[in-house]
């Protein structure tokens, strides 16, 4: 059985998409305070914000517990609008082999499309794939258009 994955899920957003990008490139230590049920903190342990290389690390709530994620942004393409994270530690490696989540903003006038891709591999067959944790990231983004509509 196949244990490698690939899912994707598009959100409109009515927000900046520009902004959107921002916030993920140079300021994701800001979506705590968008996101306040879902992302506790946001914290720069190697590096600096926006720049490929950098180590983030995640504080968040995931269905009902919380959880931590260390994460390199392992690729950044401001032309894209988009933004590659690898998980290194934390609590998604107790599932997955490998974990990749890329943040991709398209703008076109008032309507911007959020797209979230998971790559990953799975430890066993036996782990879900991660539609939860992708509900979850469909929630944080809605969060950051209302945050930004207000």
């Amino acid at each position: 059985m196949d244990r490698s994955g690939k899912m994707v899920r598009e959100v409109e957003i009515k927000s900046d998409g520009d902004v959107f990008h921002e916030i993920f490139r140079y300021r994701p230590h800001h979506i705590s305070t968008m996101s306040p049920g879902n992302i506790q903190n946001v914290d720069l342990h190697e590096g600096d914000w926006g720049t490929v290389g950098s180590v983030i690390f995640w504080n968040y709530t995931h269905d009902g517990k919380e959880k931590t994620a260390k994460v390199i942004a392992e690729a950044i393409d401001e032309e894209k609008k988009s933004v590659t994270f690898k998980v290194v530690e934390g609590d998604l490696l107790q599932l997955y082999k490998t974990f990749v989540s890329t943040v991709h903003v398209d703008t076109k006038g008032e309507n911007n499309l959020v797209t979230w891709t998971f790559e990953y591999e799975k430890l066993s067959g036996d782990v879900e794939d991660p539609n939860t944790l992708m509900d979850f990231c469909i929630t944080v983004t809605k969060d950051i258009e209302t945050h930004h509509l207000k």
